[in-house]
């Protein structure tokens, strides 16, 4: 059984513009080869399946282009999430009795530290996240003891209850990152699809004679430059439209003040 490797493995976030525009280009004088070979064909036909075959590749862009800005947008609001449910376990921790005060503190700030952390450097994400679940554990952990010696106290059933969120909004942040980006099968279809009409482009080019190197590398650079947007809109870690850590950054400053 063949197996396809994941795209990511295959083109780097990087390639993705010059690989989508010699993808283009050499599509197109593919097909303007072949088309010269057909010149007796007549055009009008041609030309309205390629118009055809041109509105269904834009249609597949603009579906893989939603895809990709609604995590974008899931990312960013997960993010807040994230900072939101630090924040009201930070504030709960100040009720607590000392020593699991203290150590609260230090383990939260320490959690808050892993995110900015990643956030400059994220390559460090999968280390982060094991550390993260360390973390996490001891909080959870000391909430239990605490939770033992007084089982009707109002202040632990409320920190108990933040860290929960913490835990949620941790799983849910890190599923989208890692695991929720467009399916392979979606970027195979539109690479094949792109070529399909890239192909019939060139065609009808070559065919009627006439191909003009501007409109072709307009349509090239136009095209690899929405298929640049599309991947890093998906890629949560190497993008260079990575969503603003600046709400975590804010906490990390706030937990280091006095």
């Amino acid at each position: 059984m063949v197996t396809i490797p994941p795209l990511d493995r295959l083109i780097p976030l990087g390639a993705v513009f010059p690989v989508s525009l010699l993808l283009v280009l050499l599509s197109i004088a593919w097909g303007f080869w072949i088309g010269t070979q057909h010149r007796t064909i007549p055009e009008t036909p041609i030309g309205s399946v390629v118009g055809a075959m041109l509105g269904l590749l834009a249609f597949m862009l603009a579906f893989t282009f939603g895809m990709s800005a609604s995590r974008f947008e899931a990312r960013r609001q997960l993010l807040l999430d994230d900072v939101n449910a630090i924040q009201t376990a930070v504030r709960r921790s100040e009720l607590l009795p000392e020593p699991q005060r203290a150590e609260s503190r230090a383990l939260l700030r320490r959690y808050v530290d892993l995110r900015v952390q990643v956030a400059r450097d994220p390559s460090r994400i999968r280390a982060a996240i094991v550390e993260a679940d360390a973390l996490q554990q001891r909080l959870w952990s000391g909430a239990i003891a605490l939770a033992k010696q007084d089982t009707h106290s109002d202040i632990s059933a409320l920190y108990a209850e933040s860290l929960n969120d913490l835990m949620t909004a941790h799983t849910s942040r890190t599923t989208v990152a890692l695991l929720h980006q467009i399916p392979e099968t979606i970027w195979y279809v539109l690479i094949l699809l792109t070529i399909m009409c890239m192909v019939a482009v060139g065609f009808q080019f070559g065919i009627s004679g006439r191909a003009s190197i501007v409109v072709i590398l307009w349509l090239a650079v136009a095209f690899s430059a929405v298929v640049t947007l599309i991947a890093h809109l998906d890629q949560p870690v190497d993008s260079a439209l990575r969503v603003s850590q600046q709400p975590m950054l804010d906490l990390e400053r706030h937990l280091q003040s006095p």
